[in-house]
């Protein structure tokens, strides 16, 4: 199985989240290129410094070379000898790293050649050095595996004590050094470079980081302020924005409040029909009352019919309508407080005791009268068949949902009566009064506003609803 199958869903969640941030995108992208910035330019840094040490380096070579040639005095026989010894003592210590020679072009054997001291019994043997009076330079194998580099001329030296007038003996002075140095400095060089660099791309990092976070300080506080609108705290999107932010923020009050008046407007269209019809149902239902009779009968059900379709329909329009619209909060306990008083004033003759559990901070996403109309047909129909108590209460879930409960003690269903009435809205009893939509109504809401609707059989002997809805988190 996949690694990431097994990750729980929250963290799957955080991870996209994370890949889909314009933050993250913008902070990655400048860390690129900030990056490999910073490497490209340190790589040339090192490279130029390698450059200039290297060059630094045949500088002191070509010095010590025109110091030799300079020291050099030749005798009437052509052999050349130095005036002393160089001043550097590093010629004189043993595989010290800086070496000379004088070699006879003309001889082959090695002996032949005077060497530095430095090198001991070792000598230096660089390739391809013909071409009087031009300086070459190269690389060469030095004593104890040293890499060395030299530069190297060679000279004519003409011998007085020869008959001929042209008799010339030629030399291959040479000069060499250990390129331990070089490599030491460009080492010592390079670390500093690194972790300098390392410092300054932290700090340019960091830098795009927090200017990243203020660049999109406004977006959250639009993301905020659309939260406190869902949230019912605030009708608009409030505060002062940037000038590139400032025409998203007015396009989208312009659209909150587009929103909230075609609402209104439905709403107001539905309740004049919902008028329109129920008068001439009035009129009909008084006029079939005055005349008994089968079709009396017939006209009358057919009219109670219509108005529990009128009356069914009206609520679901008006809820699908609070659903669509924003910022709707509703505090729950005063509205099952007020609904509590309502019922019992109501069947104050039977003497019911209806009791409020429910948290004062406890909020309703949705608009008041749609709880009203669920909480109030769920608890009316509990008044209908309680015996002596009625028990609500309402408690928040994980997440932005909470849980309204409301049982009886009256006679209860069994569980195919519960599924009879619950998901097919039937009704079972005609012996009490009402439409028989109560709980159709209910159900119908609460899938509006995603909620879901659960008959049980309730602690106190009769029947539980169970509403879950959303709330203000």
């Amino acid at each position: 199985m996949d690694t990431a199958s097994r990750l729980p869903t929250r963290f799957k969640t955080a991870i996209t989240q994370r890949r889909n941030s314009l933050a993250g995108r913008l902070i990655l992208a400048a860390a690129i290129w900030t990056i490999a910035g910073l490497g490209i330019g340190g790589f040339l840094l090192s490279d130029n410094f390698r450059s200039s040490v290297q060059s630094d380096f045949d500088e002191r070579l070509n010095v010590y070379l025109d110091a030799m040639i300079a020291a050099a005095e030749p005798n009437a026989q052509g052999e050349v000898s130095l005036r002393g010894r160089f001043a550097d003592p590093r010629f004189e210590r043993v595989y010290s790293g800086w070496y000379w020679e004088i070699i006879p072009v003309d001889s082959k054997n090695a002996s032949d050649a005077q060497i530095s001291r430095s090198l001991f019994d070792y000598t230096i043997k660089p390739q391809d050095l013909r071409g009087a009076g031009k300086v070459v330079s190269g690389y060469a194998q030095g004593p104890d595996q040293q890499h060395v580099r030299f530069v190297a001329e060679r000279l004519e030296f003409p011998i007085t004590a020869s008959p001929a007038p042209n008799d010339v003996r030629a030399f291959t002075f040479l000069v060499a050094g250990n390129m331990s140095e070089v490599d030491a400095e460009v080492r010592l060089f390079n670390g500093t470079l690194i972790w300098s660099f390392a410092l300054l791309a932290a700090g340019l990092i960091g830098g795009i980081f927090v200017q990243v976070l203020i660049g999109l300080q406004p977006l959250r506080q639009v993301s905020d302020a659309l939260a406190r609108i869902r949230e019912g705290r605030a009708r608009r999107l409030e505060g002062r924005f940037p000038s590139e932010i400032a025409p998203l923020a007015a396009e989208l009050n312009s659209l909150i409040e587009h929103s909230a008046e075609v609402v209104a407007r439905a709403r107001t269209h539905v309740s004049n029909l919902a008028h329109f019809l129920k008068t001439p149902l009035t009129v009909l239902s008084n006029e079939a009352s005055a005349e008994p009779g089968p079709l009396a009968d017939s006209v009358l059900r057919q009219v109670a019919t219509m108005r529990r379709q009128v009356d069914h329909y009206l609520a679901r329009a008006r809820a699908a309508g609070a659903v669509d619209a924003l910022g709707n909060r509703t505090p729950v306990k005063p509205v099952l407080e007020d609904l509590a008083r309502v019922l019992s004033r109501i069947h104050q003759d039977r003497g019911l005791d209806i009791t409020i559990d429910c948290a004062p901070q406890l909020a309703f996403r949705g608009e008041r009268q749609d709880l009203e109309e669920m909480a109030g047909n769920l608890m009316d129909n509990a008044c209908k068949w309680a015996k002596h108590r009625v028990h609500v209460t309402a408690q928040r879930l994980e997440g932005a949902r909470f849980e309204f409960r409301v049982g009886d003690d009256g006679p209860g269903l069994n569980p195919h009566e519960r599924t009879l009435v619950g998901e097919r809205g039937e009704r079972l009893d005609e012996s009490v009064p009402g439409s028989g939509l109560g709980l159709a109504i209910v159900r119908d809401i609460a899938k509006l506003y995603g909620g879901t609707l659960v008959l049980d059989a309730s602690s106190l002997g009769g029947l539980e609803a169970g509403l879950v809805l959303p709330a203000i988190t």
